[in-house]
C-alpha cells in the first residue's frame, strides 16, 4: 500500500500529536539557555512523562570508581549461549526451509516486544495502545527474553536521564564490551540504584499486564523463548531436536539479543551527531537494520518523545511501519511525532553538520 494511501487511512483512526518549537519567550537568553532547556515541548505534550528527558544537572559524583563485582552466574550462562549460537551456526545450512522461517519470524516478532513494546510503548509513552495490542507486545516481549517490561522501562529510562554518567545502567564512556554485554555480568554501580530509585515508574506499576508478567515471567520466558520455538519445528515439519534447539532457540535468540546490544554499545560510540553534537548517542544504519529501526539513536535522545524514534519514518525503520499499520486498525493511536520546524532548529542549533536535512 503506498505511504500517502496508509498516512490518509490512518488519520481517519486515530490522531497523531505533532510537537512543535518551544515558544519565543524561551530564545530571550540566547542560544546557551535554549540548548540546556530540558526539551521544553516534552512536558506540553507528554505531561504525564518526564523521567526519560537527559537531565543537564546530573554530575558523577567525585571519587575512586567501586571495585567490579562479576556476577559469574550470568558470566557462565552468557557463555554457554553463545556457544550454543556458535554450534547453531554450523548447523543452519542444513536446517529445513521452514526453520529458517520460523526462526526468522521469531526474532521479528520478539524484536517488536522490545522496540515497539518495551522501548516506545512503556518506556517513553510515544504513543497509546489498546488492549489487543499491548496484550501482543507483552507476550513478544517475553519471546524476547530481555528482563521484564517493568525492569526494562526502569534501566531505560535512567539511561535517558542521566546517560553517559555512573547511574546510566550501560554507560558507554566505560567503553564497548562494557556498553554491550558486560554491564549485565558486574553488579550495577551504586549510582544505578541510587537515582533508579527517584525515578516515577507509577504509570508501570498501574498497568496490570506489565505487572502479571513481572509476576510470571520466569516461566512464561522458559515457555516462550526456549521451549515453544524448540518443539513447533520439531514436532510440526520434522526438524531435528538439535536443529529445532541450536538455531530456532539459541542461536535466534543470541541475535535478538546482540542487535538489542549494538543501540548501547555502536549506536553510541559509531556514527553522525546530525541533531545533537553535545551527547554520545549516534545515528548508525547498520544498527538500525538489526534492531528493526532502532539506529537512529542521536535523534531518539534529542527527541525521546517522538513514537518513530527518527526523523524519517519508515527508513529502514520496520518497528514504525508496524506501529502505523497497528494506527490502521485502529490499535494505535496519539502517536507523537515532533514537527519538521523543530528538527530544523535542532540541527542549526546544535547539530555537527552532517544532516542532510533542509
Amino acid at each position: 500500500m503506498p505511504a500517502h494511501m496508509l498516512q490518509e487511512i490512518s488519520s481517519s483512526y486515530v490522531t497523531t500529536t505533532t510537537i512543535r518549537s518551544p515558544p519565543n519567550e524561551g530564545l530571550h537568553d540566547g542560544e546557551q539557555k535554549l540548548e540546556k532547556m530540558s526539551l521544553y515541548s516534552a512536558e506540553d505534550i507528554r505531561p504525564e512523562m518526564k523521567d526519560d528527558i537527559y537531565d543537564h544537572s546530573y554530575q558523577d559524583a567525585e571519587g575512586p570508581t567501586p571495585k567490579l563485582e562479576y556476577v559469574w552466574r550470568n558470566i557462565i550462562l552468557m557463555g554457554l549461549l553463545h556457544l550454543g549460537a556458535l554450534y547453531g551456526v554450523i548447523l543452519v545450512p542444513t536446517c529445513k526451509f521452514y526453520t529458517w522461517i520460523w526462526a526468522y519470524v521469531y526474532y521479528l516478532i520478539s524484536g517488536l516486544g522490545i522496540t515497539a513494546g518495551a522501548h516506545r510503548l512503556w518506556s517513553h509513552r510515544t504513543y497509546k495502545a489498546r488492549l489487543p495490542l499491548r496484550l501482543f507486545l507483552i507476550i513478544a516481549n517475553t519471546m524476547a527474553f530481555q528482563n521484564d517490561v517493568y525492569e526494562w522501562a526502569r534501566d531505560h529510562r535512567a539511561h535517558h536521564k542521566f546517560s553517559e554518567t555512573h547511574a546510566d545502567p550501560h554507560n558507554s564512556r566505560r567503553g564497548f564490551f562494557f556498553s554491550h554485554v558486560g554491564w549485565l555480568l558486574v553488579r550495577k554501580h551504586p549510582a544505578v540504584k541510587e537515582k533508579g530509585a527517584t525515578l516515577d515508574l507509577s504509570d508501570l506499576k498501574a498497568e496490570k499486564l506489565v505487572m502479571f508478567q513481572r509476576r510470571y515471567y520466569k516461566s512464561a520466558v522458559l515457555l516462550m523463548c526456549f521451549i515453544l520455538p524448540t518443539l513447533v519445528p520439531w514436532f510440526c515439519w520434522g526438524e531435528t531436536f538439535a536443529h529445532s534447539l541450536y538455531v530456532a532457540s539459541l542461536l535466534r535468540y543470541t541475535i535478538v539479543l546482540n542487535a538489542t546490544w549494538l543501540v548501547n554499545s555502536a549506536a553510541h560510540l559509531y556514527g553522525y551527531r546530525p541533531y545533537d553534537k553535545n551527547i554520545n548517542s549516534r545515528e548508525n544504519i547498520l544498527v538500525s537494520l538489526g534492531a528493526v529501526g532502532e539506529g537512529f539513536h542521536n535523534y531518539h535522545h534529542t527527541f525521546p518523545y517522538d513514537y518513530s524514534a527518527s526523523e524519517y519514518r519508515w527508513h529502514i525503520n520496520f518497528t514504525t511501519f508496524f506501529i502505523d499499520c497497528m494506527a490502521v486498525l485502529g490499535l494505535a493511536y496519539d502517536r507523537k511525532k515532533v514537527s519538521k520546524a523543530t528538527v530544523l532548529a535542532r540541527i542549526k542549533r546544535t547539530g555537527d553538520g552532517s544532516s542532510k536535512s533542509g
